[in-house]
């Protein structure tokens, strides 16, 4: 029986031991992101905390899960150089939360993995650099996802109207995501040589 990442996250033992899925993806997009590659060891402690000890009772345990993580890497790493990457089924803007759980969530877990890969982003696009504009717009909103009232908040002093700002951002995030991962594996490529 093979089981999915989100099904294995969803048991109860690993209740608050773990990322849960959302978190988990959104940690995992920014890990394929990243314009130089990460060695998962180096990263997937972070999925627990960071602790010395994975919080599986078996050896099994710990490669089924670490195998799981990094297929979901592998589907997403080329989906964001190729174009391709979209929000995962069930990640929606919500009338009355503005975002759902699941977003949210998602954005919490990619801005926990950003900081993971914050120097190698920070080197390639340095503040001054018109890179910096785009990994600037794609962190703020993420972040805006991230805490929507605070976003709405800002938004209604300059005279915007939440909701509809909400979803171009919401659109434009696999688009912006996309684009800053081809960017950064551009200069990385071009820093190489």
């Amino acid at each position: 029986m093979t089981v999915t990442l989100t099904e294995l996250l969803n048991q109860p033992e690993y209740d608050n031991k773990l990322l849960n899925a959302e978190q988990t993806l959104g940690f995992v997009t920014a890990m394929a992101a990243a314009p130089h590659l990460l060695d998962p060891a180096e990263w997937l402690p972070y999925l627990w905390g960071g602790g010395e000890t994975a919080p599986f009772e078996t050896p099994e345990q710990f490669e089924l899960y670490a195998e799981l993580v990094i297929e979901q890497w592998n589907q997403i790493h080329p989906a964001l150089l190729e174009n391709t990457w979209t929000w995962p089924e069930g990640y929606e803007l919500d009338e009355e939360e503005v975002v759902t759980e699941s977003v949210r969530d998602f954005a919490e877990g990619l801005l926990q993995g950003w900081q993971l890969s914050r120097d190698d982003w920070e080197t390639l696009m340095p503040e001054d650099s018109e890179d910096s504009a785009l990994l600037g717009g794609v962190l703020l909103s993420i972040s805006m996802l991230y805490d929507p009232e605070t976003a709405i908040m800002t938004l209604s002093d300059q005279g915007l109207t939440g909701l509809d700002e909400f979803q171009e951002i919401y659109n434009a995030i696999p688009v912006m995501l996309c684009g800053l991962t081809q960017r950064g594996s551009q200069l990385a490529h071009q820093s190489n040589h």
